[in-house]
């Protein structure tokens, strides 16, 4: 197959690297890829991804087989319903079920008719009424912008004080667009775990957990980021835990998608909160998490693209995973500042010192190549990825690597993994 990938972060490095190891691939594209991607496949810098004609243009001119979109933006662009209607196949769900991630207030909707169990929440479109509901309910309570805010837009605040300024940060435009209606949640207790299941519309299948560190600060404090870092499998999710997940929140809303028209194609990212053995459903996103997609797809390896494949082409039900007894943690190397300000075009040395195979990988998220060298030209720069028998071993692996890699400009959590550790 010829295969076009769509992203160019983290994520989109490791399935790219997962997808090369599938004799399937005869021709891998990236679009827009960056530097690591490059070393490895075909990018395609100048192709706008949110761009529904413009992706489908390019998969008809370069005879792409099977299209595979990494970030949630284009998916809510509504890329994939423009690719099914020219006939490529794809992998990543329509703009109307990629609601599920687009719009808090859609997917409480659904966890209300579909008797998902959630946090309790109320939906408002101005500041007053928002305001006036955190009073009442005090803190700890969690503010979301209702929108795509790339991760960021979850704000738990400790006081009432703080939920308003959240509030008045988010009607203020702090978010864009994301945040011109707000859900307020009850703060939920317990751990927190990722839970990962690919959809044909109407099969699902459960492709492995991992648990993300958002903090930037060690012992997860500080203000939220995009993901510090993460490790699978997540104890914390047991196999009762998944059972439960599966027939109580997952299944459910998969029939009730279904139901509405709008059937779920893709792969479910399924946020819980774990609490005396019961999950209850945090938030879904509808693509691989950055940076859980790099500890994911360092340990599926090349069987990624097989289920991805058999998700696309509604045969799920037929399909199966194989795992190795095997853990897998990844570190992210930011710039300094982030996720405030932070500096790009520093350089980055000691890539080629780093080993590349199935148990240690680097993968490049925010990297550019200037003069011939390796430079950071983002926040989240670098995902250092390990494998090993233990996740004691795959954590001594990853900073082993981190160690190896010369770049003052830029800085890591030391500690990740450290719940399961």
């Amino acid at each position: 197959m010829n295969i076009l990938i769509l992203g160019g972060g983290g994520r989109e490095h490791s399935l790219a690297w997962a997808v090369l190891q599938n004799p399937k691939c005869d021709r891998l594209i990236v679009a827009p890829g960056n530097a690591g991607i490059a070393q490895i496949a075909e990018c395609a810098t100048t192709l706008d991804i949110m761009s529904p004609g413009a992706v489908a243009t390019f998969a008809e001119q370069e005879a792409i087989d099977f299209v595979i979109i990494g970030p949630e933006a284009p998916l809510a662009a509504g890329v994939a319903d423009r690719l099914r209607e020219v006939g490529v196949l794809t992998f990543g769900p329509s703009k109307d079920a990629a609601q599920l991630e687009a719009s808090k207030s859609f997917t409480k909707a659904v966890c209300d008719a579909c008797g998902a169990p959630t946090a309790a929440y109320g939906h408002f479109t101005d500041a007053a009424a928002a305001k006036d509901h955190v009073t009442a309910q005090g803190a700890p309570i969690v503010v979301k912008a209702d929108g795509l805010a790339a991760g960021k837009g979850v704000i738990i605040a400790e006081t009432v004080q703080e939920a308003h300024d959240a509030i008045d940060d988010m009607f203020g435009g702090a978010f864009g667009g994301a945040g011109a209606e707000v859900v307020i949640e009850e703060f939920m207790q317990g751990e927190e775990a990722s839970l990962f299941v690919l959809c044909d519309g109407e099969n699902i299948l459960s492709i492995g957990t991992a648990q993300d560190h958002k903090r930037v600060g060690e012992g997860d404090t500080g203000p939220n980021t995009g993901g510090m870092g993460a490790y699978s499998p997540a104890p914390v999710v047991t196999p009762e835990i998944e059972a439960r997940a599966m027939d109580q929140i997952i299944r459910p809303t998969i029939a009730e998608m279904a139901r509405r028209g709008m059937p779920f194609q893709g792969v479910l990212y399924v946020g819980l909160m774990i609490e005396n053995g019961q999950p209850r459903l945090v938030e879904y996103n509808v693509r691989f998490g950055d940076p859980e997609a790099q500890v994911l797809m360092m340990r599926l390896g090349a069987q990624a693209l097989d289920l991805m494949h058999a998700a696309a082409e509604g045969r799920l039900d037929k399909a199966g995973v194989t795992w190795a007894e095997d853990h897998a943690l990844c570190v992210v190397m930011a710039a300094k500042g982030y996720p405030g300000n932070y500096e790009k075009g520093s350089v980055i040395e000691g890539l080629d010192d780093c080993a590349a195979d199935s148990w240690n990988m680097v993968f490049h998220a925010g990297t550019a190549t200037r003069d011939g060298r390796i430079t950071a030209a983002g926040g989240r720069v670098l995902t250092v990825t390990a494998r090993g028998a233990s996740l004691r071993e795959a954590a001594d692996r990853a900073y082993a690597t981190v160690d190896r890699i010369d770049w003052p400009e830029g800085f890591c959590r030391r500690d990740i993994g450290w719940r399961a550790l």
